[in-house]
């Protein structure tokens, strides 16, 4: 089952919240000591239709543009190039940040392509997109983070793909809120930012991040007039329900509209390891719980990546322009 959608629960206080995710979410037991070797049967991505792949890849290669399902090995890229959507990766394919999670290499990256946002908004209007999610690298090497690049691809893809909303997932800018005012003031639709794992784990996931600052970076972007914000955890971290809840109800707190669920899968051996394949009645509990806490959209399931069906997870919000 790649998603699990709930109806919203309204009225329900915190306290019934927490009573009913624990209830649901001890289906599964506890996580392993050790890493679990085999995927299970619900981890299975579909493959897509290779003639579909082949010509995004052509297409995507030889307009010089990078994407995150390639660079950060994600199980979805087959079924989401054959719908032709993907979500472009900007400011180079070098990281400055080395998360144990991520398959991103890291390093000293390029200077920034003044090319590339022309480049996205052309390609975008050439696949007919009428969704356009773009993302980047972390890039503490520049001043702004890399945030007017992001305002710069949005403008341009406002230009040359006007018919075409935009969702910028982006770094946490070190919390700078010039940053984030930047990217805010041009515009995108969406604003995605990630706390990808629970309060107590974040030094160990995130290695330079710091949960209270990715939550000031939502928090202020909806401060600043962006009417939709959206972030994306991972499971499988070692994480407990309770750490879970508790991070659901401090995004909320910070005004998060939207959020995804997903399981965490190691990329390579050097990066952390999987505690746990998280059964999908248990992320089925986690959106149930989500939903009564308020979110307007949730997509929580084993294969759920933060850009997947973005555009799905995006439909119907009134506040979304």
């Amino acid at each position: 089952m790649l998603l699990l959608r709930a109806r919203r629960r309204r009225g329900a206080g915190e306290d019934s919240v927490s009573r009913m995710a624990h209830e649901l979410i001890q289906i599964d037991g506890a996580a392993s000591a050790s890493a679990p070797r085999r995927l299970p049967p619900w981890l299975r991505a579909r493959s897509g239709h290779w003639e579909r792949v082949h010509d995004m890849k052509v297409l995507l290669t030889g307009s010089r543009l990078r994407t995150v399902c390639e660079e950060a090995h994600c199980p979805n890229q087959g079924e989401c190039w054959t719908r032709g959507t993907a979500t472009f990766m900007l400011l180079g394919e070098t990281c400055t940040r080395r998360c144990g999670f991520c398959a991103v290499a890291t390093g000293r990256p390029a200077p920034p392509d003044p090319e590339e946002p022309r480049q996205i908004a052309e390609t975008s209007r050439r696949l007919g997109l009428t969704f356009v999610v773009v993302t980047s690298v972390a890039r503490d090497d520049l001043k702004d983070g890399g945030a007017g690049h992001f305002a710069a691809t949005v403008r341009a893809i406002r230009e040359r793909n006007p018919g075409a909303r935009v969702e910028v997932l982006v770094p946490d800018f070190k919390g700078d809120p010039e940053s984030i005012r930047t990217v805010v003031d041009s515009g995108p639709t969406v604003f995605n930012h990630n706390l990808e794992t629970v309060e107590r784990l974040t030094r160990r996931v995130r290695v330079q991040a710091r949960y209270s600052r990715s939550l000031e970076v939502l928090r202020t972007a909806k401060a600043l007039g962006q009417p939709t914000t959206k972030t994306g955890i991972m499971l499988g971290l070692g994480e407990t329900e309770d750490e879970v809840l508790a991070l659901l109800r401090d995004t909320r707190a910070a005004g998060c509209d939207i959020l995804t669920i997903g399981q965490y899968l190691q990329p390579t051996k050097q990066h952390l390891p999987v505690t746990e394949f998280v059964h999908p009645d248990r992320f089925k509990a986690l959106e149930t719980a989500a939903y009564a806490l308020g979110f307007a959209s949730v997509f929580s399931g084993p294969l759920v990546r933060s850009s997947y069906h973005a555009e799905a997870v995006a439909a119907g919000l009134p506040s979304a322009r």
